[in-house]
């Protein structure tokens, strides 16, 4: 398949060299040095947004805040300058379902198919192609792209209509947001207390405690590795976007909010944006 791809972050990297197996792929992004490795690896160089649709059958963006997707789509040289007709658009940037309708909705209307399609599992996982899909959209568009999903991840689900893909996303970002606060504690107590604490994460591996975040950024953050699989910025991005997706559900989520507390300190006070999710415990130590 011919692919365009739009942002090549830590997650965009990892999934286009995934699919630089067997698909032609051009890529775009602001800085164009970022993208020199993967042009070296074979993928091609445009200069816009809008020219990169001309000549691929599926644009995938993948780029930092809703303010970010809606300057791709509706920019001057955005996607939505270019002709779109019978092209599939995907954004996998983890934004806002409101945003995720629009360009939709202007999809439909251009005679294209689009969905909104974040990801999960983090720089590992988009390495490994061993990410989670949560799409939502047109069914037409996920069923063609089913290919391209296996590709980069492990496992890929519709849940509905445009903006539902967000709102998973939305979901599994309040989980991680427990696990974070609750694996960074552990940490402190656990050091505090003088343990050993690669005995501590062993044990807890093999028990009750056992999760994915646990077993991904404890060992980084035990050798003093805060390179961000994931931003702290925009982790903080996340959830401040659950918050308000809560808040219009008419739901009070008090870990959640606690969670976003944290990181705003982390990234507004201490300036750690650009460390990864696992240098919350830089609040203690």
């Amino acid at each position: 398949m011919k692919i365009g791809f739009i942002g090549t972050g830590v997650m965009g990297t990892g999934i286009i060299r995934n699919l630089l197996k067997g698909n032609e792929i051009n890529i775009y992004t602001r800085t164009k040095y970022k993208a020199e490795p993967l042009i070296n690896e074979g993928a091609h160089w445009v200069e816009s947004p809008m020219e990169l649709v001309d000549g691929v059958e599926t644009i995938i963006s993948m780029v930092g805040y809703p303010q970010d997707v809606e300057e791709v789509y509706f920019g001057d040289n955005g996607i939505f300058q270019a002709d779109v007709k019978n092209k599939i658009l995907v954004d996998m940037t983890t934004s806002t379902p409101t945003l995720a309708k629009r360009i939709g909705e202007e999809a439909h209307r251009k005679d294209a198919l689009a969905l909104d399609a974040s990801v999960s599992g983090g720089d590992i996982g988009a390495k490994n192609g061993t990410l989670t899909v949560m799409a939502g959209g047109d069914q037409e568009a996920f069923e063609k792209l089913a290919d391209v999903f296996d590709q980069i991840s492990q496992r890929k689900h519709l849940f509905g209509g445009f903006g539902t893909g967000q709102h998973a996303k939305m979901a599994n970002q309040i989980m991680i947001a427990g696990t974070m606060t609750g694996l960074t504690e552990m940490l402190v107590y656990a050091k505090a207390a003088n343990l050993n604490l690669p005995d501590v994460l062993a044990t807890l591996q093999s028990g009750g405690a056992d999760n994915w975040s646990m077993n991904t950024y404890v060992p980084r953050i035990l050798v003093g590795d805060y390179t961000p699989g994931f931003f702290a910025k925009h982790f903080l991005k996340d959830l401040r976007i659950a918050l308000d997706e809560a808040e219009k559900m008419n739901l009070d989520l008090p870990a959640t909010k606690l969670a976003t507390k944290l990181y705003e300190e982390l990234v507004e006070t201490k300036k750690l944006g650009n460390d990864g999710t696992q240098a919350l415990v830089k609040l203690w130590w």
